[in-house]
């Protein structure tokens, strides 16, 4: 497993609002410190939580599934969850995923009343679910194939398929349909070929 000291993250008031700054790697291991540090910013906030990710090296789907929890606590408790600055390793996971719109600018959100603000969620959670509902068979397909290839976990075909589509500047959905034609007998990409195998090294150093 790789030996890297953990994200720190800095909690701190700001108004009626409060302001998680992180600097360092955002992964499987951050998870726990991110959630955390997440879940006292919420409770000690009025009205939300503002996030500084410029400093983030490293940044993957497991931080964002943190993220995105905590913010369903947050609307759960009348509360938002901004984004105020990312470097780019964090913009990289919020395009392939098509994640950004569902973390509001906090200068529009200040300016818009509790009605306004549930219909503009509504409208984007709708967006999102339409989406995954017309890409998640290849994603699972695609994880199925790697974890026969190569003898990974269905986890550690995820995070394959995340680090691959990072890396490749090629959105989730559209790797996952090279695995799948490749697997059909299709000409495999030599950028496509050479990612994936470089994230599957990769992978299996970082796993316990």
């Amino acid at each position: 497993m790789r030996a890297a000291p953990g994200p720190v993250i800095d909690v701190r008031p700001e108004g009626d609002r409060a302001v998680v700054r992180v600097r360092g790697d955002l992964d499987l291991d951050a998870t726990r410190p991110l959630e955390r540090g997440l879940r006292t910013a919420l409770v000690s906030s009025a009205h939300g939580v503002d996030l500084d990710l410029s400093e983030v090296g490293f940044c993957d789907c497991s931080a964002l599934n943190v993220l995105l929890a905590a913010r369903r606590r947050a609307l759960a408790e009348g509360k938002t969850l901004d984004l105020r600055a990312t470097a780019p390793t964090v913009d990289r996971v919020l395009d392939l995923t098509g994640t950004r719109s569902l973390f509001a600018d906090p200068d529009g959100a200040t300016e818009q009343g509790a009605d306004g603000e549930a219909l503009r969620e509504l409208r984007v959670e709708v967006v999102q679910l339409r989406r995954a509902m017309q890409t998640r068979p290849v994603i699972d397909l695609a994880r199925g194939i790697l974890m026969a290839s190569f003898g990974l976990s269905s986890e550690e075909a995820w995070r394959v398929l995340v680090t691959a589509s990072q890396h490749a500047n090629t959105k989730l959905h559209h790797l996952a349909r090279d695995i799948v034609s490749t697997a059909e007998g299709g000409e495999p990409r030599e950028q496509v070929r050479d990612q994936l195998a470089a994230a599957v090294t990769r992978v299996r150093t970082e796993s316990p």
